[in-house]
Order: C-alpha cells, then sequence, then structure tokens
C-alpha cells in the first residue's frame, strides 16, 4: 500500500508501487528543525488572521486556508534531496520545475462541530480556465501532487484519505474533453472508484505523500484529535507537457498511457 522510503534511501520498488498505489510516502524527508521553522511560520500566519494555535478559544472555524510562504524556511522545506531524488524517478530527471520552496495553500484544521464543507471525493485541477481549475486526460501542466505534513497527523486528526490505485481509472473518464479538458467539477466518479480501499495520510510531521495527479481523495471530517493539523498540498510540474501518443518516458506517463490503452 505505497512505498515508505526513508529520506536516506530510495531504494527498493518506488516507481512499482507509485504505478499499482497511486501515491509513495517519503518517510522524514523534511528535518524536524526545518518543520519547526515552517511550523512557527504557519502560526503567524494563523494570528494575522485573529487565530492562535495555542489557543482554542479562537478556533472559530473548522478549517482555515493560508498560502504557502515564499520564506527561506519553507524553500528548504521544499527542495530536500530525498523529494527530489523521488520525483526524478518517477517524472525523469531533469524534466520537471525545480521550484525552490513548496507553494500551494495550507489547509489547517481544527477540532471543531461544524462541517467545513470540503469533504468531497475528487482529483485537483492542473491549469486554471474562467476563474475555474480545468483538467485533461493528459494531467497538462500537474504532474505529482504532494501532502507535506508540517505537523503529526493520526487517524483523528483529519487526515487526507486516498482511494489506493484510483488514478487509473480517471484518464478514460477525461477522453470525451479532448485536450481541451473540463472543469475538474465535470469528472464525475464512478461507484467502483469510490468502492476501492482507502488509505490515510498519516504520519509524522516532515513526512511527505507524493502522488499521482488522478489520485482520487478527499479531505475528512470531523477533527477528532486536540491540536491543529497543518499540511502543504503543493504540485510538481513538469518543463514541458507529455506526448501521450508518444512511448511512455517516465511512470507518470506509463500510467496514464495504460490507463488509455485499456479503454
Amino acid at each position: 500500500m505505497g512505498s515508505r522510503v526513508s529520506s536516506d534511501s530510495l531504494d527498493g520498488p518506488l516507481a512499482e508501487d507509485f504505478a499499482r498505489d497511486g501515491f509513495v510516502v517519503v518517510r522524514n524527508a523534511v528535518s524536524r528543525d526545518v518543520v519547526k521553522e515552517c511550523r512557527s511560520e504557519i502560526g503567524e500566519g494563523l494570528r494575522a488572521l485573529g487565530v492562535d494555535p495555542e489557543d482554542s478559544s479562537t478556533w472559530t472555524s473548522p478549517v482555515v486556508r493560508l498560502a504557502c510562504p515564499e520564506t527561506e524556511a519553507f524553500a528548504r522545506a521544499g527542495t530536500q534531496p530525498a523529494l527530489w531524488a523521488a520525483y526524478d524517478r518517477l517524472l525523469g530527471p531533469d524534466r520537471w520545475w525545480r521550484r525552490p520552496g513548496v507553494g500551494g495553500t495550507i489547509p489547517v484544521r481544527f477540532p471543531h462541530p461544524n462541517d467545513p464543507g470540503d469533504t468531497g471525493w475528487h482529483i485537483d485541477g492542473s491549469y486554471p480556465v474562467d476563474g475555474e481549475w480545468w483538467v485533461n486526460y493528459a494531467t497538462r501542466t500537474r504532474r505529482l501532487l504532494c501532502v507535506f505534513l508540517f505537523s503529526d497527523v493520526t487517524a483523528d486528526d483529519a487526515p487526507t484519505e486516498i482511494k489506493i490505485g484510483s488514478h487509473m481509472e480517471i484518464p478514460p473518464l477525461l477522453v470525451p474533453f479532448g485536450e481541451e479538458g473540463t472543469s475538474f467539477k465535470n469528472v464525475q466518479l464512478p461507484v467502483s472508484t469510490l468502492e476501492r480501499p482507502s488509505a490515510w495520510a498519516t504520519g509524522s510531521a516532515g513526512d511527505v505523500y507524493v502522488c499521482h495527479p488522478f489520485l482520487v481523495h478527499r479531505a475528512t471530517w470531523p477533527h477528532r484529535g486536540t491540536s491543529p493539523r497543518s499540511i502543504a498540498q503543493p504540485e510538481v510540474r513538469l518543463l514541458e507537457d507529455f506526448d501521450i501518443s508518444s512511448p511512455p518516458t517516465c511512470p507518470v506517463h506509463r500510467t496514464i498511457s495504460a490507463a488509455l490503452d485499456r479503454t
């Protein structure tokens, strides 16, 4: 159920497990010292919005979203050698954008009785069209989805839920929309996808889930823990889009081609 690799080694069947499950986990990818700096900056961002991560009386919403800071601490978090080695294995060396940071948003979830209203099953969009996020069968622009854990996450802390192997069911659903694609909201997931076994993005602060761009997932609710849960959800971009009609060039390309061949 997804390769669990350490920050010291990427030996083992990483590409094979990624192709089967749709994700791998790089444990201890970000050091505790860097995580501590990032958590401090997340706390500063929350306090600027009137939310104190140390004062539960200020937790008046089930989720608060922050833009990921473009700071030195997050630059170090996003450029760890273990992560870049995993990206090389899954996308091909020197073929993806080496972003000097993490990027994306940071949803901070709190123990709170209200439904956050964002827990539906979905795949992430890849590129903006008229104010919405769209996606096509070649996963234009987005090549990987990463989930950085900036706090310890247990089963009680509203972890992201993942449908194992669901990435293989998505490309055929997108073929009717052509290369132009469609809003991710228009992707109707079949019952078979939601009946797949689940995995939960749990672990220690510093772990990173490296996911296929078509992996079906959702936020969970309620948060039954006692402290805020902080993650980041950035993308990894390829420098050039895949030519789906050409022979596969990397594990992500290979899985998409295999899914299309099934149809």
